[in-house]
């Protein structure tokens, strides 16, 4: 059973992102959810491009990732996830699912940062961020 999430994203298991088993390499779901943050972002007006023409940076800080159910090629998948802030980072929670059926493939967490100008900040475009989140 899925939970509510903030944002969710689905696409297809392609030919090329699976091992020798015939299931998706460990590595593409961490791909997934870098791909899901992304269009997060840019549901919301911005994107990694833009922050960083205005010298503003994110960066993966910590991921831990635990595989739960494969996917294989051909399956559709739904990435999904949840944001909160943590100090100076940005937490994202993010799930894996199997579109036929709900099941779960892989749960993450990634923390990240920025860096404005070279320096790492308090997190202040997380707050803006989450502000205009509120808003939607």
């Amino acid at each position: 059973m899925m939970k509510d999430y903030i944002f969710k994203l689905t696409e297809k298991v392609r030919d090329y992102e699976c091992d020798l088993q015939g299931v998706v390499n460990n590595a593409n779901y961490q791909h997934y959810m870098e791909h899901t943050r992304h269009e997060f972002l840019g549901s919301l007006g911005d994107s990694f491009g833009r922050m960083h023409d205005k010298g503003i940076d994110a960066f993966v800080s910590r991921v831990e990732i635990q595989y739960k159910s494969p996917l294989h090629s051909g399956d559709t998948y739904i990435s999904c996830l949840n944001v909160r802030k943590d100090g100076v980072k940005l937490v994202f929670e993010q799930d894996v699912y199997r579109a036929s059926d709900h099941v779960l493939a892989v749960r993450g967490k990634i923390d990240s940062v920025i860096v404005e100008n070279g320096k790492l900040t308090r997190g202040e475009y997380f707050d803006e961020l989450l502000k205009q989140l509120a808003k939607t």
